[in-house]
């Protein structure tokens, strides 16, 4: 079956094709088709035509491009003690945002509806219309299960399993909703926007809690039901000792998370509750939250040195509150002897270069991604 307009939008958006003759070069069909399919996609204002920025001679091709102000997405990233609740366009610029606090803790009805309530009011400051809205995203600090889309026996979220996320917020916002695990929205984020070439990316989020995000050719690695990355609960063999709020002993998470690393600032005097506590203290430079932070980096790459012999990745992004230049120096100094040398002679290591936006930016990808999909363009055009 010849490419439909689903399939030509596609191209257009992954730059694959930016003038009518790559399309007909790319897929084949005649110059009659090719203006049909882009007629349709123009009528429908997904695509925009203007000026070519290149030119081999002749009439100026016009350049196509995909129309990332057709509509707008509203991104959630929900972290354990706040929320960040913005409105993007279709590239995932943020327009407007806003944060809120939310104590996942509270429960699912609570932070939800509370999250409703700021969507509402971002719109109304927007003066922009529900229709308006392509689909919304929201990344919860819990696995999800792939094929439920609800959190899957979260660790750290008491009354959150198999919680009707998506369902909830289409109450309150009737599009589509897309609920993801925040290291995996963070490493989607940080894919398109800085690596999207990149074959193999993992992100490893050091908060709260620990997490892993891995992208394989472009697509999300989340394992058959939700768990893959969860390295926050890898057990480790000497700290025992070490209580998790999973109820477990021994996990990495009770071990070298800022939940963690926040304690034991607290018991040298230091009073430190959360990630978010340490992060604060780092960016002053405090010695003690340097020090526990580069001793948490260490025992992380212990752990990371099995990920890395294992996807083999070329660039692995460190995130979260704790990211920073004492956590990465720590995780060097294990990863590096504890890994094959081969499975790290191209290793990029780096900090995220989005931030807190990563997950922002991950989920209105995602929602891009299926609501622009070709099944779903071909589907609303035959409409």
């Amino acid at each position: 079956m010849p490419p439909g307009p689903g399939e030509v939008l596609d191209l257009i958006r992954r730059g694959k094709a930016v003038t009518r003759g790559d399309i007909a070069e790319v897929t084949g069909l005649s110059r009659m088709t090719v203006a049909q399919r882009l007629d349709a996609l123009l009528a429908a204002d997904v695509v925009r035509e203007g000026r070519a920025d290149r030119h081999t001679g002749g009439r100026m091709p016009k350049r196509l491009e995909f129309n990332v102000d057709h509509s707008r997405v509203v991104a959630v990233s929900i972290d354990t003690r706040h929320a960040k609740v913005a409105i993007t366009d279709l590239a995932g610029r943020i327009l407007r945002e806003e944060k809120c606090r939310t104590l996942v803790a509270h429960g699912p009805e609570t932070v939800l509806n509370t999250i409703g309530e700021t969507v509402a009011a971002l719109l109304r400051r927007e003066h922009l219309d529900a229709s308006k809205v392509s689909g919304l995203g929201i990344s919860l600090p819990s696995p999800v299960d792939p094929s439920t889309r609800r959190p899957s026996q979260p660790p750290i979220m008491p009354g959150w399993d198999a919680y009707p996320v998506a369902e909830h917020l289409q109450e309150i916002l009737p599009t589509t909703v897309l609920v993801e695990n925040d290291a995996n929205a963070m490493a989607l984020g940080e894919q398109v926007t800085g690596y999207p070439d990149c074959r193999a990316l993992v992100l490893v989020k050091v908060s709260t809690g620990i997490g892993t995000g891995i992208v394989i050719d472009g697509s999300l690695y989340r394992g058959i039901d939700g768990g893959a990355g969860d390295i926050g609960h890898v057990r480790l063999g000497d700290r025992l000792e070490a209580e998790c709020q999973c109820g477990g002993h021994g996990c990495l998470a009770a071990v070298a998370s800022g939940r963690a690393v926040a304690k034991a600032l607290t018991a040298l005097g230091v009073p430190a509750t959360s990630g978010q506590d340490v992060r604060l203290l780092l960016k002053r430079g405090q010695p003690e939250a340097v020090r526990l932070t580069h001793e948490a980096g260490r025992v992380l790459g212990t752990v990371v040195a099995t990920v890395v012999c294992l996807v083999n990745p070329g660039v692995l992004i460190i995130g979260g509150d704790l990211a920073s230049s004492a956590l990465i120096s720590g995780i060097r100094e294990t990863l590096y002897p504890l890994s094959l040398p081969r499975a790290t002679r191209h290793l990029d290591i780096r900090l995220g270069s989005l931030g807190e936006d990563a997950a922002i930016v991950g989920m209105t990808h995602a929602v891009v991604d299926q609501v622009f999909s070709p099944e779903a363009i071909d589907t609303r055009l035959a409409e």
